[in-house]
């Protein structure tokens, strides 16, 4: 078996852990690490009638920024992008409230940011 490389396995670790906090807090997980040709979405979850598109961001060093400092706008057309594509791929375009949370791991601490940014 391949040795993965660390910050693979970090990454795919806080992605577990923010999955398993999200659901401690109620919410449903719907899909996990959704690819589109814009880009991926680590986590997309339901909280009652409100789909959530989740960023999960990891910083083992803040030298350059946290981990919720890291999503800038480029980085947040690209997740607006493949909501989008979900959400039309799925046919619930105009469907359902949506709303962008994002989930940072800086310092062995994680932070939840809820409507982190919208689409509008």
């Amino acid at each position: 078996m391949q040795d993965i490389p660390n910050h693979l396995f970090l990454g795919f670790a806080s992605e577990q852990q923010a999955c398993n906090f999200l659901k401690n807090k109620g919410l449903k997980l719907i899909t996990q690490n959704y690819r589109s040709p814009f880009g991926e979405i680590d986590l997309i979850m339901q909280e009652k009638d409100v789909l959530v598109f989740v960023e999960v961001r990891l910083r083992s060093y803040t030298d350059y920024g946290t981990a919720l400092e890291s999503i800038d706008s480029r980085k947040q057309q690209k997740l607006l992008k493949s909501a989008v594509h979900y959400l039309q791929k799925h046919h619930l375009l105009d469907k359902m409230d949506c709303r962008f949370d994002v989930i940072g791991f800086s310092n062995n601490t994680l932070e939840w940011i809820k409507d982190a940014f919208s689409y509008e």
